[in-house]
């Protein structure tokens, strides 16, 4: 018969179309967020408290004297998520990374190429600071009034120990030093809802043996949150 609907007895109540067009969609995607802390030279560590994801592209701020880069953070409001759209956190990284300066205006290369004269004296010194972060950080969310630890900063993504090749002897050999290519080991099940115009920071907290950084060069921390993103698009 004309318009008789041809399903299975069994298949349940027919879905009811609607009449009107939509007026919105949802859009989806999956989008990375990071921001990056600097330890300068001499910066003691012990019972330190550091707040990320708080200074935006081109603006100073997290330890830097000069402005972030893209390099540094993809942010474009300090600790806010975009407004109109919602973020949820699957995974949480943590890359450390010594520099070859004492300061700002090193580069993150963690190199040990110093000349030969100067590695026997050197070569441990990013390496010490490296496993100082790892072994003493803690990340914890902060939601303007609630504070929510996460884990030690070994078992977020990039953690997990040293790794890589020193090679001593001439003064061409080179070595570099991470803190690890672990995978994303936190929020597997449960995502953290970030919702739009929330306020967060992730901060990075150290206890009381955390030791100080080095005075041959710095240190740095870039945090990157893994996650997805929905937002509504208005068409009519």
């Amino acid at each position: 018969m004309f318009g008789a609907p041809l399903v299975s007895p069994d298949a349940g109540p027919i879905p009811g179309v609607p009449l009107d067009q939509p007026k919105n969609l949802f859009r989806f995607g999956e989008q990375s967020l990071w921001s990056t802390q600097l330890h300068v030279a001499g910066t003691a560590l012990a019972n330190g408290t550091f707040r990320t994801f708080t200074t935006p592209q081109g603006q100073v701020g997290q330890g830097f004297v000069t402005s972030l880069s893209i390099s540094e953070t993809n942010l474009k409001e300090g600790g806010r998520v975009p407004s109109g759209v919602a973020y949820d956190v699957f995974g949480i990284a943590g890359q450390v990374m010594a520099t070859n300066n004492t300061a700002d205006d090193g580069q993150f290369t963690a190199s040990f190429n110093r000349g030969q004269a100067q590695i026997a004296q050197t070569e441990a010194a990013p390496i010490q600071d490296i496993q100082n972060v790892v072994n003493n950080g803690v990340l914890s969310w902060d939601f303007t009034q609630t504070v929510v630890d996460i884990c030690p900063l070994m078992l977020a993504g990039g953690g997990g120990g040293l790794y890589g090749s020193i090679a001593t002897g001439t003064a061409n050999e080179i070595g570099n030093m991470s803190n690890g290519s672990g995978g994303v080991w936190m929020y597997r099940k449960h995502p953290v809802a970030l919702p739009g115009n929330t306020t967060f920071a992730v901060v990075i907290r150290y206890g009381s043996r955390a030791g100080t950084i080095g005075a041959s060069q710095g240190c740095g921390i870039r945090l990157v949150l893994l996650g997805y993103y929905k937002n509504v698009i208005e068409i009519g």
